[in-house]
């Protein structure tokens, strides 16, 4: 008994971990048009983001439900060392993805994490297939097309209707920066808000499977006030230190945003965020905002989006299922032999996380030069030259 109570205990922190990886690796997602549009300094748009995704998480717990009983099914009999095995891959997998760049999926390397050391411990019968078909799959392969397309559509319109304004007398560029600038701080809240109803809830979903299969609650149980508010707490930190490298890729790497642009894409993002977390899709915010800057890029006369860019994300995404599972399912089969293989699943991914931040400090990416255009080797987009 003393073991098992140790093992949900290194388990729950382990998911916090993840949490914690959430919050920074995901902070692009809310505040990287706002930080290159310059309406908000980089760390007081970070500052905003880890509060509003604060407040999102104790917003709605429909997502926590579909992780903690959506993808592992509860008859086969998953113990809380296979969820430390799953946490272990997702948290490689995003430190991996951050150290270069890569708005990859916090939610399907979790996702991933999941299924490789589920059908590494207890094979295919523990996986339900249908709800991650359901909840996941679709969500992941439609939310980027229809984001985008809303924002492209969205932009094309607010620039006409901005043309016209000022084709009846208004002044144009110093009026509207104020409106615009504005509009790009509510609607980076928004987002920041619907990031925290989204993926806020997958720590609390899975540190609530640990729970129910360690007997400490029943079957279909929702996630307790204190999974609730130390989630949220933690990826609110997480997010307090910004993911300066991935800002970077969607701020200045993907296409290019004036600030109306940048307004349009994030409300765009907030709008199919919050509809995926009402209906309890574990959807990815990282692929959500992408198709949203995406679609705004486009919708401006002239607007163009970096294809190398775009063929390293796709590639990253299809990638994040497989990877963070294959971490997993090795890891599974290190818990599986008791504590020690316990321990060590531990040790060996606090090294890792260790040595890629070790790495990341050699070509650090901070508030400072987050907008430069060095630093990968891809270059920032160029503005157009024309808006319609």
């Amino acid at each position: 008994m003393e073991h098992i109570t140790l093992l949900v205990g290194l388990t729950i922190a382990v998911a916090l971990l993840f949490d914690f990886t959430n919050g920074f690796h995901d902070t692009a997602n809310a505040v990287s048009t706002t930080i290159a549009t310059g309406a908000l300094g980089p760390r007081t748009a970070v500052a905003l983001s880890a509060l509003c995704n604060l407040v999102g998480a104790f917003v709605s717990v429909s997502v926590a439900k579909t992780i903690s009983g959506g993808i592992v099914e509860g008859s086969a009999g998953v113990q809380p060392r296979v969820i430390l095995a799953a946490l272990a891959g997702a948290v490689v997998w995003n430190v991996v993805t951050w150290l270069a760049g890569i708005p990859s999926s916090s939610s399907h390397a979790l996702v991933g994490g999941l299924v490789g050391a589920a059908v590494t411990s207890a094979g295919l019968h523990a996986v339900n297939g249908a709800g991650i078909a359901e909840k996941i799959i679709i969500p992941a392969a439609l939310s980027p097309l229809i984001a985008g397309i809303a924002s492209y559509a969205a932009t094309r319109v607010a620039y006409r209707v901005q043309r016209g304004s000022t084709s009846r007398g208004e002044t144009g560029a110093e009026q509207r920066s104020g409106g615009h600038r504005a509009g790009q701080i509510l609607s980076a809240a928004l987002v920041s808000l619907a990031h925290g109803t989204s993926d806020g809830q997958k720590t609390m979903g899975v540190i609530t499977l640990t729970l129910i299969s360690a007997g400490a609650l029943p079957a279909g149980s929702g996630p307790p006030v204190w999974v609730v508010l130390a989630a949220g707490l933690t990826m609110a930190l997480g997010t307090s230190l910004g993911g300066w490298r991935i800002i970077r890729t969607l701020g200045r790497r993907l296409t290019h945003l004036g600030p109306l642009q940048g307004t349009t894409a994030q409300t765009g993002a907030a709008a199919v965020i919050f509809t995926s977390s009402h209906f309890g899709f574990a959807l990815s915010t990282t692929h959500v905002v992408t198709g949203s800057i995406s679609g705004a890029g486009l919708g401006r006369a002239g607007g163009r989006i970096s294809g190398a860019t775009v063929r390293g994300m796709v590639v990253a995404w299809l990638l994040t299922l497989p990877g963070a599972g294959l971490v997993a399912a090795g890891a599974a089969l290190l818990t599986a032999y008791g504590a020690a293989g316990e321990w060590i699943t531990v040790f060996l991914l606090v090294g890792a996380c260790a040595a890629l931040y070790a790495r990341s400090r050699k070509n650090a990416v901070t508030a400072g030069n987050v907008n430069d255009s060095a630093g990968t080797g891809l270059a920032a987009v160029p503005a157009p030259g024309v808006a319609v």
